[in-house]
């Protein structure tokens, strides 16, 4: 009786398969150095941890398959249409092994992986340097018959290739939360472990009266992957700006930048810097700093600054739009500003007597060819776009931006 070593798509289960590919994950995680843990840029770690933990799907290259002939001695004793009187022992004749040889692309052992969707009657065939080798054996030359059987071999190997990669493209899609959740676990362990995690968020208050109706009232071939760089020197704590407060002052910007759209005529002649003192009031009924009454104040031109330490941990720049050129140079402006690891920025683009959708169009682009821009993110705002940028020092240093683009009609 034939056994079960070539039979495909058996041996393991693939839902199995990923399980333990996660696992696998969340014990290099857990036992990554500590220092380079909390050191790393956490983007680059789950980029780094899922492309080495992802399973790359299979791709049958049909327009490279071929086949081939070779003579084999073939064991007939179970053809019932042959008279052979022992069939207790092999009986060997001459006969003729056909192979089709298909290229592939992907992770070879997916060929032995079961899908959630199966046959009770799977090809079979071997692997070997990429290539999957589909064999019969005949012992006659009828060439429709060994056409019909390659070509049920193959459609079943086909077959079956799409229903893995269908169990296992949702799989990949969710490894990059998967990495995010556990990192972010072993960091707050590890954060609790040390008493620094009260310490680490910048003890802003919010004052118990501020409100959000100041304005307007009523009206985001696998290559086995690197580990990213990072320090191991001691884990250093730095103030930064909790994210709910972040995008606190991005509302407060984003309600006071509505107020001067509806109010053109009052804003067409100011310039960047009388524009940035508009924000520099609200912001500042809605804060209140830890030993002044000024948690917002301007340095330089356009600048609005939250800072401790003498280190700055919220930038915002106001700049009117003058092209990419300026756009660019308007980031390097941001990041030569930024200090602190983890520093949240802002940069407010005020359109004059442009085309609003064309400046719209070139944010993006324009951010992410910049060589420090790591990533986009999803942002919800109309007008708005967010990015993590890497400082130009320390590319573990990340920096969150949020550009906001307002119509100010000169």
């Amino acid at each position: 009786m034939r056994n079960n070593s070539d039979l495909l798509f058996y041996k393991n289960e693939l839902r199995k398969v990923m399980k333990n590919q996660v696992l696998s994950m969340k014990k290099e995680i857990n036992n990554y150095s500590q220092n380079k843990l909390l050191n790393t840029s956490e983007i680059d770690l789950i980029d780094y941890f899922t492309k080495k933990y992802s399973i790359s799907p299979l791709k049958l290259l049909e327009d490279n398959m071929y086949v081939d002939q070779e003579e084999v001695e073939i064991d007939v004793s179970h053809d019932r249409s042959r008279l052979i009187l022992d069939r207790s022992k092999p009986v060997h004749i001459k006969g003729t092994k056909i192979t089709l040889f298909v290229p592939f692309e992907g992770d070879q052992n997916l060929f032995h992986c079961k899908p959630s969707t199966f046959s009770l009657s799977p090809p079979r065939g071997y692997v070997q340097n990429n290539i999957l080798h589909i064999s019969i054996a005949i012992t006659d030359h009828d060439s429709d018959n060994v056409q019909k059987q390659l070509n049920n071999q193959f459609n079943s190997v086909k077959k079956n290739v799409n229903n893995i990669n269908s169990d296992l493209k949702p799989w990949n899609n969710s490894l990059n939360n998967k990495a995010k959740n556990i990192i972010n676990k072993r960091k707050e362990k590890l954060l609790k472990d040390r008493e620094l995690i009260d310490n680490l968020d910048f003890p802003i208050k919010r004052r118990k009266d501020n409100n959000l109706t100041y304005v307007a009232p009523k009206v985001k071939r696998k290559v086995n992957p690197k580990p990213p760089e990072a320090s191991n020197k001691p884990y250093k704590p730095e103030p930064t700006l909790d994210m709910k407060e972040y995008e606190h002052i991005i509302e407060v910007i984003n309600k006071t930048a509505k107020m001067l759209e509806r109010s053109p005529k009052t804003f067409k002649d100011m310039g960047e810097e009388q524009l940035r003192d508009q924000f520099l009031v609200p912001l500042n009924s809605h804060y209140e700093g830890q030993t002044t009454g000024e948690t917002f104040n301007s340095s330089g031109k356009t600048d609005i600054l939250i800072r401790v330490k003498d280190k700055s941990i919220f930038i915002a720049e106001c700049k009117i739009w003058r092209g990419k050129k300026a756009l660019s140079e308007a980031i390097d402006q941001l990041l030569s500003y930024t200090t602190w690891r983890d520093t949240k920025t802002s940069l407010i683009i005020f359109n004059r007597n442009k085309n609003l959708t064309n400046v719209l169009k070139q944010i993006e682009p324009v951010t992410m060819e910049h060589s420090n821009c790591k990533k986009n993110l999803e942002y919800d705002k109309e007008t708005g776009f967010r990015f993590i940028l890497g400082h130009p020092d320390d590319v573990n240093r990340e920096i969150i931006l949020t550009a906001l683009v307002f119509d100010v009609p000169s």
